[in-house]
């Protein structure tokens, strides 16, 4: 059984090599930690003012051992980079596809079985092609008795003319066989144009996304046999956390990522969803995209980075960089210029946002220091130093 007692002194100011002034703080650790939580908390907090106060005391001490140190000064050498003041961005990645932008549906006008159709999905298609053909045979049985029918009121007419330019009969029965050979001629025109509507032709050109009829089957007047997607305009669609409803706005450039191309491109904002989907909080955005050389494709996985946070001319320096104490306070070493060396200075930091190894520096570096990067492991606050001015690139 023993109780351990630390005893720590700490000094505030030095003006000689003794101290003027000694705080003498104690901290009596017990062999067993209690069960109380009131009690646990106190210990928690001495020991931490315990700790904090032993880091600054050994601050302190190795500015005066340096100050006072006439031996040969040995120098560390490190590579350092210049902060960076600019805007800062962070995005939210956010998964989409490429859909296309108009889709239309090939149909036939007619009703009848479908005698041609070798179309498959996924297959491309122009515009005027035949999708397929209807069959017509009863088109083509009606067509005949209409002119059959004609024939005869063709002859009736012509007799019924003779009589009439002799004054013979009378002028009721000439004009009714006027009447039957027009009305014959009209309706053997419009069947004739019904013939016309045998074929079925694509209305644009695109990927054919859908098959609904294959041949055999019997098509409705009006009714779809294939859905075509026209992939020279395309559109990016992303379901957005409602979250980031203030962060989209329409017009607004944003970024898109294509990981299968490999390929990154800027579009504008076209349309935002009216609605917020209730099964899964999000609403729709869409960026239209050129796709003249067909690269994009229908249910292309893409990525879209939409902008959540910006801080106009901040402080960033690399996150890799930023170092904590035992009482997690955030510091970097930057590079001091003295009157006859370089020396590392330990300088206290508030940091805020992080995005892509970035961190803005809330406090404690206004954008023109040099921040220590590599081989200051050893470093300690005013240590001699020759440092190497290098880029960010070089040193990643």
């Amino acid at each position: 059984m023993r109780n351990w007692i630390f005893i720590i002194f700490l000094t505030s100011v030095f003006v000689s090599c003794q101290p003027e002034e000694n705080n003498q703080v104690t901290y009596n650790i017990p062999e067993e930690l209690p069960d109380d939580l009131e009690q646990l908390k106190k210990y928690f907090s001495d020991a931490k003012q315990g700790a904090q106060s032993l880091t600054a005391f050994a601050e302190e001490l190795e500015e005066k051992i340096q100050e006072l140190d006439t031996s040969e000064i040995k120098k560390i050498s490190v590579t350092a980079i210049q902060a960076k003041k600019e805007d800062f961005k962070s995005f939210v990645e956010v998964q989409a596809s490429v859909q296309a932008n108009k889709s239309a549906m090939a149909s036939s006008e007619m009703g009848g079985r479908l005698l041609e159709m070798k179309w498959q999905e996924g297959e491309y298609i122009k515009k005027g092609d035949i999708v397929g053909k209807i069959d017509m045979e009863q088109v083509d049985k009606q067509l005949a008795e209409l002119n059959t029918r004609l024939e005869l009121a063709i002859i009736a007419y012509e007799r019924q003319k003779k009589l009439w330019d002799q004054n013979i009969g009378s002028e009721m029965q000439f004009l009714q066989a006027k009447n039957n050979k027009e009305s014959l001629e009209k309706s053997i025109e419009a069947v004739s144009f019904q013939k016309t509507k045998q074929y079925i032709y694509s209305p644009t050109s695109g990927i054919i996304d859908m098959v609904m009829l294959e041949q055999g089957e019997l098509a409705g007047p009006g009714q779809p046999i294939i859905m075509i997607m026209n992939t020279g305009s395309m559109k990016v669609v992303a379901g957005v956390p409602e979250i980031y409803l203030k962060n989209v706005k329409k017009g607004e450039t944003v970024t898109i990522k294509f990981p299968s191309l490999d390929e990154e491109i800027k579009a504008r904002v076209s349309q935002i969803g009216r609605t917020v989907n209730p099964a899964n909080r999000t609403f729709e955005v869409e960026v239209n995209l050129s796709n003249k050389g067909g690269l994009y494709k229908p249910n292309l996985m893409a990525i879209m980075m939409i902008n959540d946070e910006t801080v106009k001319n901040a402080v960033m320096i690399p996150e890799e960089l930023i170092r904590k104490d035992v009482t997690d306070n955030a510091y970097v070493f930057v590079v001091e210029k003295g009157d006859e060396t370089e020396f590392a200075k330990r300088v206290n930091i508030t940091t805020g946002l992080t995005y892509e190894g970035w961190t803005v520096i809330e406090e404690g570096l206004n954008g023109e220091e040099l921040i220590v990067a590599k081989g200051g492991r050893e470093l300690t606050n005013r240590q001699a130093i020759t440092a190497k001015i290098t880029k960010i690139e070089e040193e990643k």
